[in-house]
């Protein structure tokens, strides 16, 4: 059962095409994600199909109730951003009605209130089109993915991984058709050349004849005629080749390979120790004391709820407040929403150019991952929209002498090909990141380690997002124990070479003797 279709739609911005669209229609009980580059128009689709925006041409025929949830919320200052994304969610499922549309609908909420959100969704009767950054979101809601692209609306069946496997597979296939287009273009215009080589030769009279052509009265006409029909021939092919279906090259991300002079050095050394640190907010304990130690290139993401402490213990270490002990050789590149340290004044290469210890080349490349151009890179960042800002301190921070990164919530205000390019690039990251965050699939690509609070603990789990959350069969259990036993072996000798006691001494014996025996089993 249709509920809503649209069709033969534009629509404009400042007279410019924004997006078009010959038909869309919606389902009863869809699950749609709307996906595309911020300022594509995903907003704007959102509001013309509830009738809150008018439509420049086409019309939308509507068969049941909509209801919009913004994504510009109106805040009370008494309500936190959790609190108050919540009670427009809670507003918008109560009307039950035939069409939900949600325009990041997960903007401040935590985890749990995440999947809170989505088991609410799952439930919900009627339609939904969602708007969302939220990857891992996209993936267990959704059964069809819009992509708005240029200025046209695309339709692929499935979740968002699904989608990225057929664009992939697009991808392929487009390679392959311009490898036959080069082929034939580059045999056309051989035999385009072949024949205007024959024709030159033809206008010149051959020293030797043979015996038919030298009885020919007036050789001379009978060489025009020859090269006229070898004119004709090459006129032909060239109208073959103006005709070849053109077929545009497939775009490659530049390699990327950053080095930095630190990383090598600190590979596998500790650089921060917490030592029995605790964390309170007047009378309420966020977490008892806790010990625990970062490595040289780890990816450790802190994950928790709302207001547990995360970004408390980022200002902790920050700060280097008593039972924070920093490597000298560490140099910290902070990241916060507040963007406190941009130069508006300054345009984009400028500014992430004058800390950076990385090549022109690779701190444009940087910068064309993040969707800066050749031509945007000379933008003042005082014209930037708020997205395109948090883009521009994050390449700084990456091309910079710093030599661990510390990020709190990178993601958000960012699209998701922002996302996965900042992915991309933390992956490269030759040295320390830690990072706060919500974004599941960031967690899951980027960290090595993870720090998570809750229930007022703080503990470091030495393994992946997925070995986290799946702690299965006795063998993943032992290499959790093996790994565990291995990192307090490296705090042990860390303190022995700067302070030796028989204590010390003690514990470390039993550690080894523990390691051997997990390794026997």
């Amino acid at each position: 059962m249709v509920i809503t279709e649209l069709n033969q739609i534009k629509q404009y911005i400042n007279g410019d095409l924004l997006f078009e669209v010959e038909q869309l229609i919606i389902e009863k009980k869809a699950r749609i994600g709307l996906v595309g580059k911020n300022g594509s128009g995903k907003s704007t689709l959102l509001n013309l199909i509830a009738g809150k925006q008018e439509i420049n041409q086409g019309h939308i025929k509507r068969y049941g109730s909509v209801e919009l949830l913004p994504q510009l919320k109106v805040t009370d200052t008494t309500e936190s951003g959790g609190e108050v994304t919540q009670r427009y969610i809670n507003q918008a499922l109560a009307k039950e009605t035939d069409l939900l549309l949600a325009d990041e609908p997960t903007t401040n909420l935590d985890q749990d209130n995440i999947q809170h959100l989505l088991n609410q969704l799952h439930h919900w009767n009627g339609a939904i089109v969602i708007v969302s950054h939220d990857r891992y979101v996209l993936d267990q809601l959704c059964e069809q993915i819009w992509e708005i692209e240029q200025q046209k609306i695309h339709v692929y069946h499935g979740n968002y991984s699904d989608y990225r496997n057929q664009k992939q597979l697009k991808i392929v296939k487009q390679e392959e058709e311009y490898e036959q287009y080069l082929q034939k273009k580059r045999q056309l215009e051989r035999a385009v050349a072949k024949k205007e080589q024959k024709a030159q030769r033809a206008t010149k009279k051959p020293k030797q004849l043979s015996s038919s052509e030298a009885k020919i009265t007036g050789a001379k006409p009978y060489f025009a005629k020859k090269q006229k029909k070898l004119h004709q021939s090459k006129k032909a092919i060239e109208t073959r080749l103006e005709k070849l279906e053109r077929v545009e090259k497939v775009y490659q991300e530049a390699p990327i390979k950053m080095e930095h002079p630190e990383a090598e050095k600190l590979y596998g050394r500790t650089i921060l120790r917490i030592e029995s640190l605790p964390a309170e907010i007047g009378k309420r304990t966020l977490w008892k004391p806790t010990s625990f130690q970062i490595n040289g290139n780890d990816k450790v993401a802190v994950i928790g709820n709302n207001g547990v402490g995360k970004s408390t213990l980022i200002k902790k270490i920050i700060n280097r407040v008593d039972g924070v002990q920093l490597s000298s050789a560490v140099k910290i590149g902070y990241f916060d929403q507040k963007l406190k340290q941009l130069k508006l004044n300054q345009s984009i290469i400028e500014y992430v150019r004058e800390s950076s210890i990385q090549s022109e080349t690779i701190i444009r490349t940087c910068l064309a991952r993040l969707n800066f151009n050749q031509h945007d890179v000379n933008k003042p960042i005082r014209a930037l929209s708020g997205g395109e800002r948090v883009k521009v301190a994050l390449a700084k921070l990456i091309v910079s002498d710093a030599n661990m990164l510390i990020l709190d919530e990178p993601t958000n205000f960012l699209d998701i090909e922002a996302i996965e390019a900042l992915e991309s690039l933390l992956i490269s990251y030759p040295s320390t990141v830690l990072f706060v965050s919500h974004d599941q699939r960031l967690i899951e690509r980027l960290a090595t380690k993870i720090i998570v609070i809750e229930e007022q603990r703080l503990e470091l789990f030495p393994g992946t997002y997925e070995s986290y959350l799946n702690p299965v069969d006795d063998v993943d259990d032992l290499k959790q124990k093996l790994m565990i036993i291995e990192t307090r072996i490296s705090e042990v000798l860390s303190k022995l070479s700067l302070e030796p006691s028989d204590e010390l001494e003690q514990e470390f014996q039993l550690l080894l003797k523990k390691k051997q025996e997990l390794t026997n089993q």
